[in-house]
């Protein structure tokens, strides 16, 4: 096992190394991590109280695999990935119930859950559709507070439980809400200066050093034939070791274990490099006109992102697969094209990409997956002043038909109007398959639930 000289590495060069240099944090200030339990299942249950109780799986494109399980399904022994097919059989005598994802539902839950959170925050790290850090300050018995108040007011604002970890570090604040979640006891909030002391060297002694966040099945196997089985062994190792072994990453795991904060907040980009819709199909596409439709479908979601974040792309590039299980043909077709001048207009990028695939398909080869995908973007203001700077530049021919068809989904819905095929109400055989869908409660206008007195 690597010799314990933690004191030594965290000081000058530690520092010196930049392994140190972490989020600045206000004198009594801690790291919260707020964590929604079960996030997609939770979200189900807001809108069917029905499904409170009993097992819940959410399942994959096309309802493949499982991605989310209730307590009450991990009970059951369904683990994560578990095919459907295998599971079906099943599902009646368990009483389990399968939900399509829906990621419009859980996409717009996700904004709701943040915007509670940054009340409560000296500031926010949005970390994942279901998790973020939070900048909290006070003594222990405030912060453990503070931690039941961040959890009432989601539960009442927005309906999902979540737990909360206090901690120093970011680190420590992912081990702290572990605990909350594993300890019914704690009301689902876990301050870790709250516990009695020695309390949480105990915990770290019996979990095992793959369940820290950051740490991978493959870096566990390479810690642990060092010797490394738990989080204290890592915690209790040399740093600089480490760093010389791994990572300056998993050095910044040593470190913050240890109470020093070095994992700075994660800055979002202020410029997206490419937008992407990609998606498999629930039954398989082989001929040109078929093809065609996904395309202008796949485009037009594509440029509705697009026009959302105020962005204009000038390559549009396409792509599509066989299965790789296929006894058949294989096939991958790909192409870019290069556009006049950037834009968002769904007509330019819709014809782009129609036209992009159209010779590189094989007709009556089953494609069982496409996506399209937007790169050199720029910001639409960006854009228009450029044009204004090449007076004699081709002119821009947007049509504008971008904002009436915002302006139109904005008011009715995603699904209340579109270009050919993408503004049809009976979707293609080929669309991805949801089976066990639920409605769109806050996104679409038709799926609204109603309450009865």
């Amino acid at each position: 096992m690597f010799e314990t000289h933690v004191s030594e590495a965290m000081g000058s060069e530690a520092n010196a190394s930049g392994a140190a240099d972490g989020p600045a944090l206000a004198a009594g200030e801690r790291i919260a991590l707020v964590d929604v339990n079960n996030f997609y299942v939770s979200c189900e249950r807001v809108f069917d109280p029905r499904l409170e109780g009993r097992p819940v799986v959410v399942l994959s494109n096309n309802d493949g695999c499982v991605v989310s399980r209730s307590e009450e399904a991990k009970r059951l022994g369904i683990k994560t990935g578990a095919p459907w097919f295998q599971l079906a059989p099943q599902a009646q005598r368990w009483g389990l119930v399968a939900r399509s994802s829906n990621y419009e539902l859980y996409g717009d839950m996700s904004a709701r859950v943040m915007e509670v959170l940054g009340r409560f925050g000296t500031w926010q790290e949005v970390y994942s559709i279901d998790e973020s850090f939070l900048g909290v300050a006070g003594d222990e018995a405030r912060l453990r507070t503070e931690g039941g108040r961040i959890r009432d007011a989601v539960r009442r604002l927005v309906g999902v439980p979540v737990c909360v970890g206090i901690a120093p570090t970011k680190t420590l604040a992912k081990f702290a809400n572990h605990i909350a979640k594993r300890n019914p006891g704690m009301d689902g909030v876990c301050s870790l200066g709250s516990l009695p002391r020695g309390e949480a060297e105990r915990i770290q002694s019996r979990v095992p050093v793959t369940g820290l966040w950051g740490v991978g099945p493959r870096t566990g196997k390479r810690l642990n034939a060092l010797g490394i089985e738990t989080v204290a062994d890592l915690r209790a190792a040399d740093p600089l070791a480490i760093r010389k072994r791994f990572s300056v990453v998993l050095q910044r795991t040593v470190l913050e274990l240890n109470g020093t904060p070095c994992i700075p907040h994660a800055e979002e980009r202020a410029d997206k490099q490419q937008v992407m819709f990609s998606r498999s199909f629930a039954v398989p596409v082989s001929t040109l006109e078929e093809m065609d439709q996904v395309m202008a479908v796949y485009a037009q979601k594509g440029a509705a992102r697009l026009a959302a974040e105020g962005m204009r792309a000038a390559v549009v590039s396409v792509s599509a697969g066989t299965s790789r299980f296929s006894a058949g043909v294989e096939s991958a077709p790909a192409a870019s094209v290069a556009l006049p001048s950037p834009t968002q207009d769904p007509i330019v990028l819709t014809r782009a990409a129609v036209g992009a695939m159209r010779g590189r398909m094989v007709p009556g080869v089953p494609y069982v997956r496409a996506g399209v995908l937007f790169s050199g973007l720029s910001r639409a203001d960006a854009a228009g002043e450029q044009a204004m700077l090449e007076p004699f530049a081709e002119e821009r021919n947007e049509s504008g038909i971008a904002d009436v068809l915002g302006a139109v989904r904005a008011k009715f819905g995603e699904a209340a109007i579109g270009l050919g095929q993408g503004g049809l109400a009976e979707p293609a055989a080929w669309t991805m398959k949801r089976e066990f869908s639920s409605p769109r409660y806050t996104t679409e206008w038709a799926d609204l639930p109603v309450a009865r007195a």
